[in-house]
């Protein structure tokens, strides 16, 4: 590379709990540039899990995000003629966005009324260890294990 890597800008933390986690996934589930809107979609979500499991919503929440977090992937990578998945370990950024990514799109794709209620449940389900979220990991994680072969082929 010719040019140095861009600087990452300071994320400022949420206002309710303080946490730059927090504001880092509601920068995710921001469109448009609503991010307001984006911080009360997600706090509603944080209170309807509350009364949904009695436990605190931002600790559920946390278990959601760790229980989806991968920590193998599959990259290809053509050698030869033939195109091969390596399974690569994944950067401890890029497992956040990717955990952070698929618990906003599942709650997306799932059934429900507002925006706030399809990610309740989906926290909920991803604390659990069961939604699309998390299966999606799990998917991940077998198709790292089923080409363990060419791990050899690693950059």
């Amino acid at each position: 590379m010719r040019k140095s890597q861009a600087k990452k800008l300071p994320l400022a933390p949420d206002p309710k709990y303080n946490d730059k986690l927090v504001a880092r996934f509601v920068n995710s589930l921001m469109w448009q540039g609503k991010k307001s809107g984006a911080y009360n979609i997600f706090y509603s979500a944080l209170e309807r899990v509350s009364k949904q499991t009695k436990e605190e919503g931002y600790e559920v929440w946390k278990k959601a995000l760790a229980n989806v977090t991968p920590s193998v992937e599959v990259r290809s990578r053509r050698i030869g003629g033939a195109t091969f998945q390596i399974p690569t370990e994944v950067r401890p950024d890029r497992k956040i966005s990717l955990s952070m990514k698929w618990l906003i799109r599942y709650s997306r794709e799932r059934n429900g009324r507002s925006m706030a209620d399809k990610l309740a449940a989906e926290i909920v389900a991803a604390s659990k260890g069961e939604g699309a979220a998390f299966k999606k990991k799990e998917d991940t994680h077998r198709m790292a294990e089923a080409n363990k072969a060419f791990a050899h082929f690693r950059i």
